[in-house]
């Protein structure tokens, strides 16, 4: 799996988002670079991107920001990269026996893939993050 620049920054931001309650003011664009190591104004473009995806809402004004429209428990991994990168490619056509073999195999792995990232959510990820209370 190939991930851009732009996809990956995309998921920091979102799980930036995540960590905050819907109860919370909306995280500044300022904020989210700091945190996540974005450059503000390609961050800016992801946001749009994400917004159009109906995946963030803005607030304006002075206490202004953004804020997932969703919960980080009804947002998958999988949206995020479909929000920014777009469906996949299809793949060309395979001429001969074997590359039709090959070819079946990579779109079983695509899949796959497609399945794993839709069955995670960014509160999944967001989990991983948190301190964990060892017993021993």
């Amino acid at each position: 799996m190939k991930l851009s620049a732009k996809a990956e920054y995309a998921c920091l931001a979102m799980l930036a988002l995540a960590r905050h309650r819907p109860d919370e003011p909306p995280v500044r664009i300022r904020e989210i670079a700091e945190s996540q190591g974005i450059p503000e104004r390609y961050l800016v473009q992801i946001l749009l991107h994400l917004k159009g995806a109906g995946l963030v809402t803005s607030v304006r004004g002075a206490s202004g920001g953004y804020r997932l429209t969703r919960l980080p428990e009804r947002i998958s991994i999988g949206e995020v990269l479909l929000a920014i990168d777009g469906p996949e490619d299809p793949h060309r056509e395979a001429r001969g026996p074997e590359a039709r073999a090959l070819a079946s195999v990579w779109d079983e792995v695509r899949l796959a893939e497609q399945e794993v990232l839709d069955r995670i959510s960014l509160a999944d990820v967001t989990e991983r993050t948190a301190p964990r209370d060892w017993v021993i």
